[in-house]
């Protein structure tokens, strides 16, 4: 199973490119997709999920055309987008039941096994019959990871899919994504570096519509071995730093500020060597991108 993507482009009236030349080839298993707010993520999904037309390039899942052949794509594709609506007076079952009619699955011996099969899977089964309004955010997206599982899809999309939950919820989220992922494409886009680095053993960075990096989320960081160094700074030292090195990250721990710097060699006193994480690799490829055109928010 292959989803190759090559040279996909897209603008929008008024002059913002969304999406500038993007080429991937992705296979079975989770793909993280890394971006800032307006990299072009969510444009590139509804590419993919057949919602929206490209300008140039070509899109292609073992041999179909997903650009022109968008009925053949949606019979194999199960996307969850990063708002999706519910009937709040409708029950878990009865939704799901019907979305699985809309998506041709029948008789209703085998929808009803197929919505009950999916519930428990989803861990919602015990609630099946609880209106949809009375769902914590956690519950709404399994629910909506049900909707985009049925008719066994072999690619599966989920823009920003624990934006907003718990601690709890995200780490069982993860793990029904992870089960998932085994035997089909699995496209994750989010702006949250840690889902990738845990999930994901493929992963790309868009920023300004272009892509910046891609590979393996362990190789991206092992790259920047030697030449990520981290130093405690005042506030007042602070603007200095950020103005005559490559500062790359700033964080506070513990109620300080630490600057994260990229240099061939050690930047001055104070900084200590560290181990790069997907974070520092995230930073560093946003940072040594080439200027991007000014975006609107997708």
């Amino acid at each position: 199973m292959e989803l190759k993507i090559d040279g996909l482009s897209k603008r929008y009236p008024g002059g913002v490119q969304a999406l500038d030349g993007v080429s991937l080839t992705l296979g079975p298993g989770m793909f993280g997709l890394l971006g800032p707010n307006g990299a072009g993520k969510s444009t590139l999904m509804r590419i993919l999920a057949t919602l929206q037309d490209a300008d140039a390039g070509t899109v292609t899942l073992d041999g179909i055309d997903v650009l022109r052949q968008k009925e053949e794509v949606r019979k194999l594709l199960g996307y969850l987008p990063q708002e999706f609506g519910l009937y709040p007076r409708v029950s878990a079952f009865d939704l799901l039941d019907h979305l699985a009619a809309l998506k041709g699955i029948g008789p209703s011996r085998r929808r009803w096994e197929v919505v009950h099969a999916l519930l428990r899977r989803t861990n919602l089964f015990e609630v099946r019959h609880r209106r949809l309004g009375s769902f914590s955010g956690g519950m709404k997206q399994r629910f909506g990871i049900a909707q985009a599982l049925l008719g066994q899809p072999r690619l599966i999309i989920v823009d920003e899919p624990t934006a907003g939950l718990d601690p709890e919820e995200r780490i069982r989220f993860h793990s029904l994504l992870a089960d998932i992922s085994e035997q089909v494409i699995v496209i994750l886009s989010t702006h949250i570096v840690a889902d990738v680095s845990d999930l994901c053993r493929r992963m790309a960075i868009l920023h300004g519509g272009r892509l910046v990096a891609s590979g393996n989320p362990a190789e991206l960081s092992a790259a920047l071995r030697g030449r990520i160094w981290r130093k405690v700074v005042d506030k007042e030292t602070l603007a200095d730093h950020q103005k005559q090195l490559t500062v790359i990250a700033t964080r506070r721990a513990e109620g300080r500020i630490v600057i994260h710097v990229h240099g061939e060699s050690v930047p001055g006193p104070g900084f200590e060597p560290i181990e790069p994480d997907l974070e520092d690799a995230y930073f560093w490829a946003i940072r040594s991108a080439a200027p991007a055109v000014p975006r609107a928010a997708e």
